[in-house]
């Protein structure tokens, strides 16, 4: 799959390791920085959305979306350390579709708006995202964002880099068993950023309160993404 994201503002909380353990399949570990674990609400939006070599289809390639996620590698592995999605919520009903069945990610349909005023690397955007998902727990995100500084390129080792450089996801078929999904993009054109939010319940669906602390926040105007077919990964 071929697709574009913009607008993009990646806001992390460090929490207990205990905390989002039961919520991750015992075949992946929690990767870990200064050994804390990592959880993200990742609001955006995606154009050009479409397979490799087919054209965009009209109506159904650009919508936005908001994820949860944390960070893990395979059980007693350190090698592909990628993401792990909590939830996805997406307008587009056929893309909600497919990716349970064919990535076994737990996307859900919302009703979102996504606005942006401004230039490149300096709008304001102005998200709200509803679940609307028939028998999924309820979600909502209500806020205000933008970047506060010029674009960097996280380098290796900083903590910038570990919640941002990863180019695979990992999900999990109806038994448990594991897949991967590679991902390509150019290095993350990142900016610092300030954010209001109004409201914020993406993560009440793993039971505890997230910190009292002001979170990290960086903000992406633009990447180009390719993402390849799941595969089983090996026990």
């Amino acid at each position: 799959m071929r697709m574009n994201w913009h607008e993009l503002l990646f806001i992390h909380w460090a929490v207990p390791v205990k905390a989002l353990r039961p919520h991750v399949p015992e075949t992946l570990e929690l990767d870990t920085f200064d050994g804390r674990a990592w959880v993200g609400v990742v609001p955006f939006r995606m154009t050009n959305v479409r397979p490799r070599f087919v054209p965009p289809i009209p109506g159904m390639s650009a919508f936005p979306e908001v994820n949860v996620r944390t960070y893990v590698v395979p059980a007693g592995a350190k090698e592909k350390p990628g993401v792990w999605f909590f939830s996805l919520d997406a307008t587009n009903p056929l893309a909600v579709r497919a990716a349970r069945w064919s990535y076994y990610l737990p996307y859900y349909d919302a009703r979102i708006s996504c606005a942006a005023n401004g230039g490149e690397n300096t709008p304001t955007v102005r998200y709200f995202s509803r679940r609307t998902h028939q028998g999924a727990p309820p979600a909502e995100l209500d806020m205000e964002y933008r970047p506060t500084g010029k674009p960097f390129e996280a380098e290796r080792g900083t903590l910038e880099y570990f919640l941002t450089e990863r180019y695979c996801l990992y999900s999990a078929d109806p038994k448990g068993v594991p897949y991967r999904c590679e991902v390509a993009h150019p290095p993350w054109p990142l900016q610092p950023a300030r954010a209001k939010v109004r409201r914020n319940t993406m993560t009440r669906q793993l039971g505890f309160d997230l910190p009292d602390e002001e979170p990290l926040l960086h903000y992406a105007d633009f990447l180009p993404v390719v993402a390849w077919k799941p595969v089983r990964v090996a026990r």
